[in-house]
Formats: structure tokens, C-alpha cells, sequence
């Protein structure tokens, strides 16, 4: 299962010198080209012990400062991230080639920031997240569905408020790099190092 890579490539005068603002440019490229959900990323975490899980989230909203999702505090990935507070994503945009890897520090937005986001949310979602004991053994679905009934008839019509155990996390990024696939594997790499708030850029080899 082998494929050519073509495409224009990736030079370093076509880069900004902002990672974030490349980041931008290739995400609306993934938007407009209609890759399925281009916010979702890879998130790989680590616990105390050493041991990598990765899971798909979806990236929520990004800027300058970094790039944002949501989960339950009380997750397996929430557990590895107070842990270690170090994160690595990765955006698979294989339809155009691409990929974009980032890792860096890990913080709790703020609650504030967190509620923004909850109000905008479906109802449906909402209620979902007080439902689910995220990443903790349930015995069956019945019981999914039950809880979710409970909280229908808890919240009515009313307004749903944020649970404690939910929210964002920010990666703060120290690494970007920018993967452009290339005939005969000879593929395009680009990393961004931040170092003393500088942002260093270098091609690597494929």
C-alpha cells in the first residue's frame, strides 16, 4: 500500500514566520479543499509511568497564545495531562499531503473562557457532558441512557450550567512542525523551535 506524493512542495521563503499564523493558512486550505473534520487532531498524553495513550479530539478554537479543546477533568487524557502537563498533537490532512505536529505544555483555560464555550454548545451536548464519568467501566449502555433521562428531567427547560469536571486545556506550543509529502519520500519538513520566546525555523530531512 504505497502511494506517490506530489505536490508543489514546501520552501522555506513560503513560510511565515509565525507558526501560528502558518498554521492558519494551512487549516483554511484543509477547510476549503473540504478534508473531513479538519480540526481534528491526534492527542497523545503520557502518565506518571511513561505510558503513551492517543486519542482524536477536535481543536475548538486556536491563537496566538495556542490551541484549544475540551474534555472532562476527570478523563484519562485530563489525569496524564495534571501529571506531566506536556501534550503532542497531530492534524493528518492526508487529503492534501499534509500534516502539522505540535507539542508543548498543557494548561486549564479559564473557567470563564470554559463557560463561553459550554453556552454555545446543543443542549444536547451540554447535558451529555454531565452524563458521562468520562473514561471510567460502565456495564452497559441501558445505564448511559438512564443518567441521561435523570439530567433531562433535572434541567427541564432551564439553563444547563458548566460542570466543575469540565472544561478547556491549551496547548501552549514550544514545537511546530510542517509536513509537506514529496515524491520518492523525499518529503518537505519544517520546525519551528521556540526558544526565549523566538521562534527558530529549520528544514529537517524527510
Amino acid at each position: 500500500m504505497r502511494r506517490e506524493f506530489e505536490s508543489a512542495g514546501l520552501n522555506r521563503e513560503d513560510l511565515n514566520n509565525d507558526p501560528v499564523q502558518q498554521f492558519e493558512l494551512w487549516f483554511q486550505d484543509a477547510r476549503n479543499a473540504g478534508i473531513l473534520e479538519p480540526n481534528a487532531m491526534s492527542l497523545a498524553t503520557v502518565d506518571e509511568s511513561g505510558q503513551p495513550t492517543v486519542r482524536t479530539v477536535l481543536l475548538k478554537y486556536f491563537d496566538e497564545h495556542g490551541f484549544v479543546f475540551f474534555t472532562n477533568y476527570e478523563s484519562r487524557k485530563a489525569s496524564n495531562i495534571e501529571a506531566t502537563h506536556k501534550a503532542a498533537a497531530l492534524f493528518p490532512w492526508i487529503g492534501l499531503n499534509r500534516q502539522v505536529s505540535i507539542q508543548g505544555t498543557v494548561r486549564r483555560i479559564s473557567k470563564a473562557e470554559s463557560f463561553k464555550y459550554f453556552s454555545s454548545r446543543p443542549r444536547e451536548s451540554q447535558i451529555g457532558a454531565w452524563v458521562s464519568d468520562q473514561s471510567k467501566a460502565i456495564s452497559s449502555r441501558g445505564l448511559l441512557e438512564q443518567k441521561l433521562a435523570e439530567m433531562k428531567r433535572k434541567f427541564g427547560e432551564g439553563k444547563i450550567p458548566l460542570p466543575t469536571f469540565w472544561g478547556g486545556y491549551q496547548i501552549v506550543p514550544d514545537r511546530i512542525e510542517f509536513w509537506q509529502g514529496r515524491p520518492h519520500r523525499l518529503h518537505d519538513r519544517f520546525e519551528y523551535l521556540r526558544t526565549n520566546g523566538e521562534w527558530n525555523i529549520q528544514r529537517l530531512q524527510p
